[in-house]
């Protein structure tokens, strides 16, 4: 596997075990709607929150969260919205955003942004 492909799962693992500390409920991870993902997928007080986690090494060449462009958004949304209509959830939606950046072996900075953005389809 590409290292950039190991980072990121281990930014998913440290995001799941954040958000896991923070008592949030993991319904799943890397669930796939055609060739869109959903990084995370969590409940947190009855409210279904999506997760887009982005990791770096670190931000030399840009913030890491500056990496969810409006394409990801929308490729995101629509997502969210195959997962709603497949599961027949009925909560309210939450979109957020982790950044990690650092690396396996290393230190790492996380930030949580909650109601990062709206979707759009």
């Amino acid at each position: 596997m590409a290292y950039h492909n190991d980072l990121g799962k281990w930014g998913e693992d440290v995001a799941v075990s954040y958000l896991e500390q923070k008592g949030y409920a993991i319904l799943h991870r890397d669930w796939s709607y055609r060739h869109r993902d959903l990084d995370i997928v969590a409940v947190d007080n009855g409210v279904l929150v999506i997760i887009e986690v982005k990791t770096r090494r670190d931000e030399r060449f840009a913030d890491a969260d500056e990496a969810v462009t409006p394409q990801k958004i929308r490729s995101v949304s629509i997502a969210a919205n195959a997962y709603v209509k497949q599961y027949g959830i009925s909560l309210d939606i939450r979109f957020d955003i982790i950044t990690i950046v650092g690396h396996p072996g290393g230190g790492h900075e996380l930030r949580h942004v909650k109601d990062a953005f709206l979707p759009f389809v």
